[in-house]
């Protein structure tokens, strides 16, 4: 029989995570550092409201990074012994990045631990720093893990991969886990940050009605054969080519190759 849990109420706002939004740049942080981030139900409900606020801030791209020294250190130890909240209401905040709309970047400066890693693993793209370290460790407890890990991890590094992080213990640092496809990129600490917001910036400078439109596509898409995929995508495609921004943006680039060929 599944336990039952009152309500978690959180009258103080979404105090564990900030957001803010900028230039349709979307930043959510994870900001309990003394708990390191731990993923207690109060943090998974805040960066569920603060990703609601974002996108309600008028966000086209959402930046998950967290407060040093570390990312997330998964579940808090007190809440494994003794449950305050159901699985799934803790799961709330990796559910609202998985179901975002629009591009989303988690950096990562720092150890993920545990659960902590099904955070950076449901944002679509993560940059790390060498400092990163990317350690799932739930067996070590005899948890199972969950809220997708598995999933995500055998998708980005495929099952060996995540047979050796999840059940035989092992660890990557930031330059193994881009070497394995765990993340896109590790960058050195100082350009952490420039990186992902010059890639916010490109988003951002895009249509977004598009943008959404593909990311939506890929998701539908990516594990259909691949004649349902092609429909799909070039429906979306005739979509985007009858709307208004086509012209201008054609317009745009051809001065931009104009302005190259006379130099």
């Amino acid at each position: 029989m599944s336990a039952s849990f009152a309500p978690i109420e959180r009258p103080d706002g979404h105090a564990s995570v900030r957001a803010a939004v900028r230039n349709s740049i979307g930043r959510v942080t994870l900001a309990d550092p003394e708990r390191r981030n731990a993923l207690r139900i109060e943090l998974s409900l805040d960066l569920e409201a603060a990703v609601a606020d974002a996108l309600a801030g008028g966000a086209e791209v959402l930046v998950l990074d967290a407060d040093p020294p570390v990312f997330c250190s998964g579940g808090d130890l007190d809440d494994l012994v003794a449950p305050r909240a159901s699985l799934a209401d803790i799961g709330r905040g990796a559910a609202a990045l998985r179901a975002c709309p629009v591009p989303t970047i988690a950096v990562v400066d720092g150890p993920v631990i545990g659960a902590g890693i099904t955070l950076a693993l449901a944002c679509d793209v993560i940059v790390c720093s060498p400092r990163a370290s990317f350690d799932p460790r739930l067996l070590d407890l005899g948890v199972h893990p969950g809220g997708g890990q598995l999933r995500e991890l055998s998708r980005r590094i495929g099952r060996q991969g995540a047979v050796a992080l999840s059940l035989l213990g092992d660890v990557l640092s930031g330059a193994e886990a881009e070497a394995r496809g765990l993340v896109w990129r590790c960058v050195p600490v100082e350009a952490l940050e420039s990186t992902a917001l010059d890639w916010a910036g490109r988003v951002v400078s895009r249509p977004s009605a598009a943008v959404r439109r593909a990311k939506a596509t890929l998701d539908a898409t990516i594990d259909l054969p691949a004649d349902d995929a092609v429909r799909i995508e070039t429906d979306a495609q005739q979509w985007s080519m009858e709307q208004e921004w086509i012209p201008e943006r054609v317009a745009r680039l051809r001065e931009r190759l104009a302005r190259r060929s006379s130099r």
